[in-house]
């Protein structure tokens, strides 16, 4: 719950569909597991979840940065309801509390709140529910971001200038809250797809997410406005997969250029080179131990884009297609080329690997005003 004079920051947009990816059947079931929980201690965010039990909310889970960030331990908190954030207080209304905002509050993001106790701290606050198949509640997961070394001067210049650029804010918000719907799409696909029982892939799933999170980086208010550099950004998908593996032998071979592009551009295109690149690193090379990945994202004149993925691995199994007719796969192309109008070609050529080209034509925006 935000009060009428407090704007919401510039990553609110990003923030609504990420909480949104939270409200998936895969991560019902992962967040039930002591490996996922393991997974959220490394993440740099204090996150704090609980559960819905005989008609109420239970602290069940912190995160290892929550328990930095309060100096506290889930021991002091376990089975307890959320009155652990009644002493962070809204800085726009200090009669509300953290707590009462996330009990009562309709948007993933709550506002930016203040505590005094153990030691002075303002964080901005989101939320977001899991629910059960049924769609009652089941997990309510809240994340707090450390903003203490923001002054209030600053913040408040930096809403004024959101202000200022207001309608180039609402499109920027516009963009990403329809290209983002994909994600979440991609990930209840993918959990309708598989048995209950079957073990969660939680690399494929970081992956996608990850994706998210360099969006959302690209999308700083100190960046290019509504648009993002698509070379940059695929570097980033690239390294970020390449972290993942870690397999030894395999190295990438990158070539971009400053390629500005919008966010309805940029997210699918992410996301087919996303899956590209994870498919060279499990399927292409069998065990050999070597390889080259070759990732390319060049513009051919003003406003032609050409973007290419190739491995030199074994290439496709004898009559195999990419992307699958009814698989996740086909329906990222498929956004891909309905959001860029793209020419997407995929050959593949036994022992000499497979190479998939994108082309597309996108005029770049003339540089914004100051």
């Amino acid at each position: 719950m935000t009060t009428s004079d407090q704007a919401e920051p510039a990553s609110a947009a990003v923030a609504d569909q990420v909480n949104d990816l939270f409200d998936s059947l895969e991560l019902t079931k992962a967040i039930e597991t002591e490996e996922f929980r393991n997974f959220l201690d490394y993440i740099p965010i204090a996150i704090v979840i609980s559960k819905f039990i005989r008609g109420d909310q239970r602290i069940c889970y912190i995160n290892k940065a929550f328990e930095s960030l309060s100096g506290r331990e889930l021991s002091e908190f376990a089975g307890r309801g959320w009155s652990l954030l009644a002493n962070f207080k809204d800085e726009g209304d200090p009669k509300l509390s953290l707590r009462d905002a996330v009990l009562t509050g309709a948007n993933e993001f709550l506002g930016t709140f203040h505590a005094d106790a153990p030691k002075p701290l303002t964080v901005e606050a989101y939320s977001g529910l899991i629910e059960n198949e049924d769609g009652t509640e089941n997990y309510r997961i809240v994340a707090l971001i450390d903003v203490t070394g923001r002054v209030r001067a600053e913040r408040e210049e930096y809403i004024r200038h959101l202000r200022d650029k207001d309608t180039l804010l609402k499109e920027m918000q516009h963009r990403v809250k329809n290209n983002l719907q994909l994600v979440i799409a991609l990930i209840r696909l993918d959990a309708r797809n598989k048995d209950r029982d079957a073990k969660i892939n939680l690399i494929n799933l970081a992956g996608r997410i990850e994706s998210l999170q360099l969006l959302y980086e690209a999308l700083s208010p100190d960046g290019n406005g509504g648009e993002v550099d698509l070379g940059h950004y695929l570097s980033q998908i690239a390294a970020a997969v390449m972290n993942s593996y870690a397999v030894d032998g395999i190295r990438l071979d990158i070539k971009v250029d400053h390629a500005p592009v919008t966010i309805n551009i940029a997210l699918p295109l992410g996301l087919v080179v996303n899956e590209l690149l994870t498919n060279s690193f499990k399927y292409a090379f069998g065990g050999r131990g070597h390889g080259i990945i070759t990732i390319q994202c060049l513009r051919d004149g003003e406003d032609h884009y050409r973007v290419v993925v190739a491995d030199d691995g074994a290439g496709l199994p004898g009559g195999a297609v990419w992307p699958v007719p009814g698989k996740i796969s086909a329906l990222i192309v498929q956004t891909l080329r309905e959001n860029t109008k793209a020419d997407f070609n995929l050959e593949t050529v036994p022992d000499k690997g497979v190479r998939a080209t994108i082309r597309f034509r996108h005029k770049a925006s003339p540089a914004p005003k100051n």
